[in-house]
């Protein structure tokens, strides 16, 4: 079988295509897919004859699952020192888009998520549909919401962004464009059409229904708290369906990655730029591939899928604030250049 590539680049009249190709894995990113991303973005910036950027996913499923979460616990159980300098490339790049000078078109159809929504969310145009289900979920494996995204979620309205970074709730079209994770709606039977006719012109559609506008209050109340053990006690204190769900999906995360979580979404509310909380991204990123919880919680989500992770320290209680900022302590290694070591910390 002849080898296929994993992102397919060309230039199409004025556009410069992107498609990830990995759709039997969702088009789940590899180190080698950001580096040839990152290639083509960097050659494209300076050629006149190239106006604007889309990114697209093969396949029917979506656009992005996340980065490579095998890889990385395979990594992470050896200590392979692999982990840390894809996710400084993945970083680079999300700072990169961040910042693209033309026009960068990102197509969330389908699942977006962890590094799928580093991919998109940055882009200066990003379109959902109806089929969209945009997430960081990775409190659930014990990890954080990386990609720069919690520059993004802290600065949704009120409290929204630190529901979905704690929860890892899946939104829809409505709500990701309240949260201002996108821009557009287009309906999927449109963007073939949409992308066929060079963006000539965005049309305006509205996007179904989400759920978070009416979950407002509870949301900005509950999460509000200083503490994840208050936002849980607040959740179930509340009485609404939403507010308990919402507590017992808490009470299945990993305790660390939860107060980690927080943590660094205060903090990047306080950051006046995404590469500044992409260094600190990097930073919890290598420190939490020494914690046993993200070895075991991609363990019993994707490798034996047991569901049932044995998180280390299991309860809240047990997650010191001096540990979560430990996690947080400059590594001395001058980070990942995108900013002085001491301006992200």
């Amino acid at each position: 079988m002849p080898h296929e590539e994993e992102v397919l680049t060309g230039v199409d009249g004025r556009l410069g295509r992107i498609t990830l190709n990995r759709p039997r894995a969702l088009n789940a990113l590899t180190h080698g897919m950001v580096r040839v991303i990152d290639a083509a973005l960097a050659e494209w910036e300076g050629d006149p004859s190239v106006e604007a950027v889309v990114l697209t996913g093969a396949g029917e499923r979506g656009l992005c699952a996340g980065g490579d979460i095998r890889a990385i616990y395979e990594d992470a159980r050896v200590r392979g020192g692999a982990s840390g300098p894809f996710w400084r490339d993945e970083y680079r790049l999300n700072a990169r888009i961040a910042r693209y000078p033309k026009p960068y078109l990102a197509v969330m159809d389908g699942i977006a998520m962890g590094g799928g929504v580093g991919l998109s969310a940055h882009g200066s145009l990003r379109v959902v549909t109806e089929r969209s289900r945009v997430a960081m979920p990775e409190t659930g494996i014990g990890f954080f919401p990386d990609v720069g995204s919690t520059f993004l979620l802290s600065r949704a309205p009120g409290e929204l962004g630190t529901h979905l970074a704690l929860t890892g709730a899946a939104i829809g079209a409505a709500d990701a464009l309240l949260c201002g994770l996108a821009d557009h709606f287009v309906p999927s039977a449109e963007l073939p059409a949409l992308l066929r006719d060079e963006l000539t012109e965005m049309p305006v559609r509205e996007a179904p229904p989400g759920e978070l506008a009416a979950a407002r209050e509870w949301i900005d109340t509950c999460y509000a708290a200083d503490s994840v053990e208050e936002i849980v006690e607040r959740l179930r204190a509340e009485g609404s369906r939403g507010a308990k769900e919402a507590a017992e999906t808490l009470a299945g995360r990993s305790p660390t990655s939860l107060k980690v979580t927080l943590a660094a979404l205060r903090r990047a509310r306080e950051l006046d730029t995404v590469e500044e909380v992409l260094e600190q991204d990097h930073r919890l990123g290598c420190a939490l591939l020494d914690s046993p919880d993200l070895v075991e919680g991609i363990r019993a989500q994707i490798v034996d899928k047991d569901r049932n992770p044995r998180w280390n320290p299991a309860s809240l209680d047990g997650v010191s604030d001096a540990d979560v900022e430990r996690f947080f302590a400059p590594r001395g290694d001058g980070g990942i250049g995108l900013v002085p070591e001491d301006r992200s910390s």
